[in-house]
């Protein structure tokens, strides 16, 4: 049954040993770019050091990884600084698009696919059953070709060796592991990825109760340092000098005392289906035969008969719980928090990719929070996994009026989506975004919507922008609430009350400054009237002391006439009479006089009510043109209409463009 390689990268149960984890890491990355043709140093090699940091950053964060989500990363990586460099410097962005196109190769292939199906990579569940009973898992890779092989066995003995870890120590023969044909991953000088988990095995596997038996027809293509490790030897008849040579010097180093002349010419002796046997703690080697076999030399299964085979018995192949009893010799279940399964790695359709499509050089990148409150409003689903291309844009804006005296700043936020091949910069939709709802890393496990927008293409980007400021230049307006008459202009955010109670307040103030301008036209006036009425009163109240006066000497003189001629001694009636007579003429010369004084007295006090009509007239007009000033004022205060000011090219200026990948349903 298959077995699945690209999901194999979950988080270990025990990340307390950093050589463990860090083998482990170092195993599969070597053997990944192994697969991309890339000789990797995992002390020197960017592309190693690299996928080795964020393997390790996505394990130190609890959180399981694959290797589309992998790939992913290379281009947009959740981390800032490789050692004391930052990444862009110790790793450009081009460059590492270059290892990411590489790494999609794998992807791409239709072969590769079938890496990602079947079982996964658990060794507990390949050892044991569900209800703890030991079994045997055979692993094939006769299939593949070299660097496929050391790859696939170089993820088998890492996840080994970390199974082994994480046992305790015993002196029981807790399980097995079996190599054949172990030539080529095992190269006494170079360093393919099997060789350092092989080696470790070898040393330190019999303390957790884990037995290596490794075969081999070439022991000169070993390292010697790894057969010197060896407590159990079997060894047959050998077809070169430098076969047994190597043999030899391992032996010799494994056992100092054992006599090396007489195991050679025992081993030159032996003869068909015979093998010397050297154990440790027995310092003479033995001689031992096979039992007789039949056997018809069928040679390597092929794919299919091993599809046979095994279907009855792949429904059996669970992954054991972590509830599961296991016996006393053997290790307790792997967590299934753990174990990856198969559904670890999305489907995806022709129009999905597992890496962020290439977005031109220097463009920002961004992903949506799925807690933005604006998402909904551009078509985003908090709920998606697949994320699609947008274009958040932040303009600013200046509202310039000259006759207004207004210079008014505005910051302009904005979305574009969804993009297609021609931008239409007309369906743009103004949110209120803040950098928090940008995140720079991207969310675990998400695919990438392939869009018909040119966003690797710097003209792309440039295009965009002229769209946007050309499109806002001609749809944004500031209205402000305005009264020409009064040459007042509301401010940006004043709200219109305010604005016509301003302008009711500026009308008031004008009216009492051009009422004040009519006391110079009417002091005058009203100075001359009051200059007048004062000399009217004074007339009148002269010629009443004199019309009086007039009055009292006519009586005093009638009186003291007819008294004086009667008491003078006059006692003639002629006499009498015509003293009368000629005082009666006097009597009434006088009263003409009088009579005269109070038509002079008359003609004042008509003169004085004349003026007095001419200041309550003058009031009257006074009070008059009041009513007009005020009327006229408050009419224009109360005439208020809307200015628009729009924008010219050169007062938007876009601040910021990123490309933001957006969560969909």
């Amino acid at each position: 049954m298959a077995l699945n390689i690209v999901g194999s990268l979950q988080v270990p149960t025990d990340l307390s040993d950093a050589e463990v984890v860090g083998d482990e890491i170092e195993g599969y990355v070597t053997g990944l770019l192994g697969l991309v043709s890339i000789d990797a140093d995992p002390l020197s090699s960017r592309e190693h050091i690299l996928l080795s940091n964020l393997i390790h950053h996505s394990w130190q964060a609890g959180k399981a990884i694959d290797l589309m989500t992998l790939v992913g990363q290379v281009t947009t990586p959740p981390i800032r600084k490789l050692g004391v460099f930052e990444l862009d410097q110790f790793f450009p962005e081009t460059d590492r698009m270059a290892l990411a196109m590489k790494l999609n190769g794998l992807l791409a292939s239709p072969s590769f696919a079938a890496w990602g199906a079947g079982a996964p990579l658990d060794v507990q569940s390949m050892m044991y059953t569900s209800d703890g009973k030991p079994r045997c898992a055979i692993i094939t890779t006769a299939h593949l070709s070299d660097t496929e092989r050391q790859f696939v066995t170089s993820l088998v003995l890492a996840k080994l060796v970390t199974w082994m870890r994480a046992q305790s120590g015993t002196t029981d023969l807790r399980a097995m592991l079996y190599m054949d044909e172990v030539a080529g991953y095992l190269p006494p000088t170079a360093n393919p990825p099997t060789k350092k988990p092989i080696m470790l095995l070898m040393k330190q596997a019999r303390a957790f109760g884990l037995g290596v038996v490794l075969s081999t027809q070439n022991p000169v293509d070993i390292d010697y340092k790894a057969i010197s490790n060896a407590g159990t030897w079997m060894i047959g008849r050998l077809q070169t000098d430098r076969d047994k040579a190597r043999l030899l010097d391992g032996m010799s180093s494994a056992a100092g005392d054992v006599d090396i002349n007489a195991v050679g010419d025992t081993i030159s002796g032996l003869g068909k289906r015979e093998f010397m046997l050297r154990r440790a703690g027995q310092d003479q080697p033995e001689v031992f035969t096979t039992r007789w076999a039949m056997s018809y030399l069928r040679g390597p299964m092929t794919r299919d008969q091993i599809d046979t085979m095994m279907a009855p018995t792949k429904a059996d192949v669970t992954p054991a719980p972590a509830s599961a009893p296991a016996p006393a010799s053997s290790p307790p279940a792997s967590s299934p928090a753990s174990t990856p399964t198969s559904a670890d790695v999305p489907a995806l359709s022709d129009d999905e990719t597992a890496v962020m499509p290439e977005v031109a050089d220097g463009r920002p990148v961004r992903y949506v929070d799925v807690a933005a409150p604006w998402l909904g409003d551009v078509g985003g689903d908090e709920r998606g996994e697949r994320f699609e291309a947008a274009v958040v844009a932040r303009v600013a804006l200046r509202y310039d009026e000259t006759k207004a005296d207004l210079i008014h700043d505005d910051e302009y936020e904005a979305v574009l989506f969804p993009l297609g091949e021609q931008i239409d910069a007309s369906h743009i939709v103004q949110v209120d975004y803040d950098d928090r709802d940008l995140r720079v890393n991207p969310p675990d496990k998400i695919v990438f919507g392939l869009t018909d927008a040119k966003i690797a293409n710097k003209t792309f980007w440039s295009q965009v922008e002229r769209d946007i400021r050309d499109q806002l230049t001609r749809t944004l307006n500031l209205e402000l609430p305005a009264n020409a008459g009064l040459k007042l202009y509301g401010r940006p955010g004043e709200d219109a009350e305010l604005f016509e109670a301003r302008c009711l307040k500026t009308a008031d103030d004008q009216a009492d400054a051009e009422i004040a301008k009519l006391r110079d036209k009417y002091e005058t006036k009203a100075r001359s009237l009051r200059d007048k009425i004062e000399a009217s009163e004074d007339r009148i109240e002269e010629l009443e002391e004199q019309t009086k006066g007039k009055r009292n000497s006519e009586l005093l003189s009638t009186a003291g006439s007819v008294l004086g001629g009667l008491l003078g001694g006059r006692k003639s009636k002629g006499g009498l009479l015509g003293g009368l007579l000629g005082q009666a003429g006097t009597a009434a010369r006088r009263r003409g006089t009088t009579n005269a004084s109070e038509q002079r007295l008359e003609s004042a006090e008509n003169k004085m009510g004349r003026l007095v009509q001419q200041v309550e007239d003058l009031e009257i007009e006074l009070e008059e043109e009041i009513i007009e000033i005020d009327a006229k004022w408050m009419e224009l205060g109360k005439n208020i209409t809307t200015l628009s000011v729009g924008l010219e090219k050169t007062d938007v200026k876009v601040t910021q463009l990123v490309c933001a990948w957006i969560p969909v349903g």
